[in-house]
């Protein structure tokens, strides 16, 4: 009957082992590619320009060497003329004003997976 108790103890203590294992905090495991357990935030970064293109889900800015030296931006354009970006626009995105072509624009976005993602566009 002892070796019988004491199995059955072991058994249990083992089953309790396992179970408090499991009711870790995720933060003191984190995942791979994460630290402390969290996603790292999308930096936000501004840029000003007049409006070239709008269409249903994006629109393009020309923007001047000046403007995205500022903003630690490098563009290419082998004219040499305004350079142009593209956002895209979601269901969080804050419009002040209505977007259309030639309008003057301040656009504060952030980059997810090689898109421009606007977040606010204000228009003057």
């Amino acid at each position: 009957m002892k070796k019988v108790s004491r199995i059955a103890f072991s058994v249990l203590a083992f089953l309790f082992f396992v179970s408090a294992m499991g009711l870790l905090p995720t933060s003191a495991n984190p995942k791979k590619g994460q630290q402390g357990g969290q996603e790292p935030a999308a930096q936000t970064q501004t840029v000003s320009g007049k409006i070239a293109s709008v269409d249903k889900s994006s629109f393009s800015i020309n923007v001047t060497s000046k403007e995205a030296a500022n903003n630690g931006q490098h563009f290419t354009n082998e004219a040499g003329g305004p350079k142009s970006m593209t956002f895209q626009i979601d269901k969080n995105t804050t419009l002040d004003g209505q977007l259309q072509v030639g309008a003057s624009a301040d656009v504060t976005y952030r980059q997810d997976h090689g898109s421009n993602i606007a977040i606010s566009v204000h228009l003057s």
